[in-house]
Order: C-alpha cells, then sequence, then structure tokens
C-alpha cells in the first residue's frame, strides 16, 4: 500500500469545551432549563480539529495557526502534542473558546470567549506553505488565511488546496481545487459575490419545495461561486442530505448512505479534512467527495464531537422494498401534475433498467431522497433492441416495470419508445432529473431541455463493478466455464 501524502493545513484554532448533563426542570427564579450532572469534555476546535481528523486517520499533518501565551493557547498544544506538527503565527488577543452547554445531547447554550486573530506570519510558515504538496484551509474568520493569502495563492497553483470558507473570512484563492461551503454559506457567498446576480439560485420557472428545491438553489450557488471565485469546483455539503459537487455543468450528488441523527458539531470539519487527505494522495474530486460524505456520516453516527471515533465501518445500506402491481401502477403525470400542485419536487430517472441490479437500486434510491416522488423513465422493449441490439432486452418491458415498481423508493413508471426520453420528459416537466455519474464525461442530450423550464440535471454515483450487460456474459457462460470464479467484476475502463 502507498504511503499516505502529508497534509498541510492553515486555519484558526479554537479551544472547544463541552458542558453535558440532563435538564428535566425549569429554575424557579427563571423559565431556563436547570442542566445538573453535568460532565465536562475540551478538545480541539476549527482548524485545529480538522488536522486532529487528518493525524488520527494515519496521516503526516502540520497545522500553521495562532495559539497565543495565554490558558487556551497551552491547553490546545497539549491535546495536539505528539498527533501534529503545530507551526505558529503570532496573535493578538486571547485564543477564541467556544463552550456548548448541552442537556441530553441537545445544545442548550453556547458560550464564545475570546476574540484573537492571527497578526502576521512567520518564515516558518511560509516555508511549509511553500513546501507543502496538499494543503486544507480551515478559515475561521480569524485572520490565518488573510495573512498567508499570497502564499496560498502560490500554492493553490502548483497543489492541491481545498478551502473550507467562514462567513467572516476572506474568498478562497484563484486556483483552488475544491471549496467546501455548507449551502447556507453557498446561498450568502453567491448574493454577495461581484457581479452576482440579484437572485442567486432562485429557479426562474419553478418554485418546488424540500429537499430538490435546495438541491437547485445550491447548484446554481455553485456555479456562481466558481465564476466569481475562479475555483475549480465547489462541493456544497447539505447535512442530511449529503453534498451537491459543481465544477461548472452538471452537478454531482452524493447522498449520506444512511439517515443518522445526532451531534453534527465538526462534521463540516470531518467533510473538509477527508476530502483534502484524498485530493493529497491523487484522487479526483468526485471520490473525494464521496468518501467525504461518508466519513462525515460516520462521524454524526458516533457521537460526534464527543465521540471523535473514526474507526467504525459504515453498515451496509439496505434495499427499500415494497409491493405494486403493473396494473394498479399510479399514472405519473398525474402524479407529478399532483406534487408539483402541493409545491412539491419532482424527480425523475431514466435508463433500460434491464436485469436490474445493485447499481440500480443504489442509484433510484439516492435520487427518490431528492424530492417528493420518484418517476423512472423505462425505454420500451423497441428502444433497448435499437440500442443494445437484437439480443436486448433480457427482460421485457412489462417485467421491468413490475420490478421497478415493487421498489419502496420508486413512485411510479412511465415506457417510451424513443431512443431518448425527451419527448416523455417534455410532457412530465420533472424538478430533476437524475442520471447516473457514468455520464459525467458526456453531454446529456435532455439537459438543456430540463433546463428550459427552470428544471436541473443531476448526475449520481454509480457503484463500479455493476453492469447488465457484464451480468449477461457471465450467465451466458455459467460458474464451470467462468474463468473468474467468485472474484469481483472489473473495474469500468
Amino acid at each position: 500500500m502507498s504511503p499516505l501524502a502529508p497534509l498541510l493545513v492553515v486555519g484558526d484554532a479554537l479551544l472547544d469545551h463541552d458542558l453535558s448533563g440532563r435538564a428535566d426542570r425549569l429554575a424557579p427564579d427563571a423559565p431556563v432549563p436547570v442542566v445538573h450532572g453535568t460532565r465536562r469534555v475540551t478538545r480541539p476546535g476549527g482548524a485545529a480539529l480538522a488536522a486532529y481528523f487528518a493525524a488520527q486517520d494515519g496521516r503526516e499533518v502540520t497545522l500553521v495557526t495562532a495559539l497565543g501565551d495565554g490558558e487556551a493557547g497551552r491547553t490546545l498544544r497539549l491535546l495536539l502534542d505528539g498527533l501534529v506538527r503545530v507551526v505558529e503565527l503570532p496573535l493578538a488577543g486571547e485564543l477564541s473558546c467556544k463552550t456548548r452547554v448541552m442537556a441530553q445531547g441537545v445544545p442548550v447554550l453556547r458560550l464564545d470567549d475570546g476574540e484573537g486573530r492571527a497578526s502576521g506570519t512567520t518564515d516558518e510558515a511560509l516555508a511549509a506553505v511553500g513546501a507543502a504538496g496538499a494543503v486544507l484551509v480551515a478559515d475561521y474568520g480569524r485572520g490565518a488565511a488573510d495573512v498567508l493569502r499570497e502564499a496560498l495563492a502560490g500554492a493553490a497553483a502548483r497543489v492541491p488546496v481545498v478551502w473550507d470558507p467562514h462567513p467572516r473570512g476572506g474568498p478562497p484563492v484563484r486556483g483552488v481545487r475544491l471549496v467546501t461551503p455548507s449551502a447556507a454559506e453557498a446561498r450568502d457567498f453567491a448574493a454577495s459575490a461581484p457581479g452576482a446576480r440579484a437572485t442567486p439560485g432562485e429557479p426562474s420557472a419553478l418554485t418546488g419545495s424540500g429537499a430538490g428545491a435546495q438541491v437547485r438553489r445550491s447548484a446554481d450557488d455553485a456555479r456562481e461561486l466558481i465564476r466569481a471565485w475562479g475555483v475549480t469546483s465547489v462541493a456544497v455539503t447539505l447535512g442530511a442530505g449529503g453534498a451537491l459537487l459543481t465544477h461548472g455543468g452538471d452537478p454531482l450528488l452524493v447522498s449520506a448512505p444512511r439517515s443518522v441523527e445526532g451531534d453534527a458539531c465538526g462534521a463540516g470539519d470531518r467533510f473538509a479534512a477527508t476530502a483534502a487527505c484524498l485530493l493529497a494522495d491523487g484522487e479526483l474530486p468526485e471520490t473525494a467527495v464521496q468518501e467525504a460524505v461518508r466519513a462525515a456520516t460516520r462521524y454524526v453516527e458516533d457521537g460526534g464531537a464527543n465521540g471523535l471515533r473514526l474507526d467504525t465501518a459504515p453498515a451496509a445500506p439496505e434495499a427499500d422494498t415494497g409491493a405494486a402491481e403493473a396494473d394498479t401502477a399510479p399514472d405519473p403525470f398525474a402524479l407529478a401534475a399532483r406534487v408539483r400542485a402541493e409545491g412539491g419536487t419532482v424527480v425523475a430517472a431514466g435508463g433500460c433498467f434491464d436485469l436490474l441490479h445493485a447499481g440500480h437500486v443504489a442509484l433510484l434510491q439516492a435520487a427518490r431522497r431528492i424530492g417528493d416522488c420518484l418517476v423512472v423513465c423505462v425505454n420500451s422493449d423497441a428502444s433497448v433492441r435499437r440500442r443494445k441490439g437484437g439480443s436486448r432486452p433480457l427482460v421485457p418491458a412489462d417485467d421491468r416495470v413490475r420490478v421497478l415498481l415493487a421498489l419502496g423508493c420508486v413512485d411510479a413508471v412511465a415506457v417510451f419508445d424513443e431512443d431518448t426520453p425527451e419527448e416523455l420528459l417534455a410532457e412530465l416537466r420533472p424538478h430533476i432529473w437524475a442520471k447516473g455519474g457514468d455520464y459525467a464525461l458526456t453531454r446529456l442530450p435532455e439537459a438543456r431541455l430540463v433546463r428550459s423550464w427552470g428544471g436541473e440535471v443531476v448526475l449520481l454515483p454509480y457503484l463500479d463493478g455493476r453492469s447488465t450487460t457484464r451480468l449477461a456474459e457471465r450467465a451466458a457462460l455459467g460458474p464451470a466455464d467462468h474463468p473468474a470464479g467468485h472474484r469481483r467484476p472489473a473495474r469500468k475502463a
């Protein structure tokens, strides 16, 4: 196994405290909860937490930050000692500390102390940035990124740089490989970007609501930020909805592997640190964002800020099940009209779906999570023959429709005879048209049509090694003749 690439983290370190207890009554002198039986936990925060995550993953990490000479700075040095190499910047004022009062795992009060800011740079800090092979900027608006801005611009021109921005900080330097704002941050940044539209991200013809509307807004915001900031790509984090990666064209929506509840404090740092580490290893942004979503999900599932356990493997996703008869299936056009009238988001996905396999199921489950209904557009038998050859489809259209409707994530199915689903889409008019990520390098002929009514094309990750053609070839050979035995199918070229 190749050694993990080192990572340089530049940003504003914080010291975080949690006072956790129980609250089952109000104070007699004021309508406030009484928290008792408290337990105090102190941990790295801000850029220090991002550096801690990367180091816990087994990576060599250098943190360039300002700590100062106060008690908070001394405590943070002890927490990072032996795990992260710290290169210090001068600090004006006291290191920022954040204290949360928690009752039954829910924050009821937050106290912020210290408004210290990085006040300059050092030769050692400049040398660290100049020698870095990959950089994560964890900007918490307290000056570290500002004082090193020129050096970071030089780094972005030669190595992967991930920038996690903050509303109180400056914009990323030009040439950054990946920027990771939250959805709310992306909206505010896009609205205030030089030359921004008056209402960035608002659909021009469709309103919609819920997750689908959020995806469309975030996709527009990300494109605006790529234009204004001169960065390569933007991954808008959507909380429990995963993340939306945009390079300027069709966005890739990476859904969380499962729905989890818990303390999400620090999940953004977990996401940014994972993405930066994988880009440092030479991975593509698509791979980095997918793994970052999984890591952030595990982090919340494992207890969030109070857990910091990074060795829990994700559970395998369970396929949705359900039952539906093709002859009593809902009318896809009536369903879409009803959901649209109620202000919901209509999602459509398309394909042949011949020999339905795990890759199909994962894609459809992810598509359904975007909106309020999922309509699957399926090629007819004649359409499949024209596209795939005379030996296909292996499963006739009626059976393919029945199997799709048996999935709990599918609300309706529509069959089309044309080579592409454009005529069907023009009548259905979905808010979101979802396609597998293996279309990322091709131009979808229906993309312009979908955008003509304010819709959005979204690419979803496709499970490697799943292919109907490959499954059919293996079935034709039979187990005795197949040279690969039980090995996994090869990855797509």
